[in-house]
């Protein structure tokens, strides 16, 4: 079952109009993003749940390389979060591998699964998110047991199996027991990564852990930047898919720039 978070829980009545006085002070405003919080992560806590994950994507745009979730979970016992933590796209790549550390002995058990290039050629992109959500899943529950409930960024719940599974009907799991593992309740929010901290902890995870899986490649495939582009379609990238077309890392089933044959 999917529980879309999105709106508010709450409306108050407007506070009254201030006197104008013949001196004003200009508010200072912040310019950086405004932390996360754990209210989410805690209301699910407080109905019942015992463990809750935060789980967020990255590489879902990409045209080469894996799609990579990370998850993170907490519970009632969880303490103050990372200080600076907020959306891993907020944060330059030094301040993500700053914090990485620290987000990784916060929370009680935290996780990145993966679906490879050709797992997404063969079954769609929402597959392989999915697939690669229960990897991490799986591997947090080898320490803790299930996970009761997922907040997830977005409207969309990817994670949750359809009626018939591809992976469970043609055996394609290679860890052998996603099977076995039940399916939580998902909850949806937009923006969740910028106000959940659980899964803004999760994107960071994810964000760094998958840019070194594409550096490594880079090295491989010196061609596509990859160390820089991570994957994405930047100029250079499209310019050496033309030049020299696509690699075992491409997504072959998505519109590649054809390669020159002049």
């Amino acid at each position: 079952m999917t529980t879309d978070l999105g709106s508010p829980l709450g409306v108050g009545a407007p506070a009254p109009a201030a006197r104008r006085t013949a001196r004003t002070t200009p508010t200072k405003r912040s310019t950086g993003p405004k932390p996360p919080t754990l209210r989410h992560e805690r209301a699910i806590l407080d109905s019942g749940a015992r463990f809750v994950a935060g789980m967020d994507e990255v590489g879902r745009g990409a045209l080469a390389g894996p799609v990579s979730v990370g998850v993170v979970v907490v519970d009632l016992g969880t303490g103050a979060f990372p200080q600076g933590l907020t959306d891993s796209k907020m944060l330059t790549p030094a301040a993500r591998e700053a914090l990485l550390p620290a987000v990784r002995g916060w929370g009680l058990a935290w996780a990145v699964g993966h679906a490879g290039p050709a797992e997404i050629d063969a079954h769609g992109i929402v597959a392989a998110l999915r697939l690669a959500g229960r990897r991490a899943l799986a591997q947090v529950r080898r320490s803790l047991g299930p996970v009761d409930a997922v907040l997830l960024d977005g409207k969309h719940d990817w994670l949750t199996r359809p009626s018939v599974d591809l992976f469970e009907a043609f055996d394609l799991d290679p860890d052998g027991d996603l099977g076995a593992l039940p399916d939580p309740a998902v909850r949806t929010l937009v923006k969740a990564d910028l106000q959940c901290a659980s899964v803004a902890a999760a994107s960071v995870l994810a964000k760094c852990e998958r840019d070194g899986l594409m550096t490594g490649l880079a090295r491989q495939y010196p061609a596509y930047g990859w160390d820089g582009n991570k994957g994405y379609g930047s100029a250079v990238h499209v310019e050496a898919l033309k030049a020299h077309g696509p690699t075992p890392q491409h997504r072959r089933s998505w519109r590649l720039p054809e390669r020159d044959e002049g």
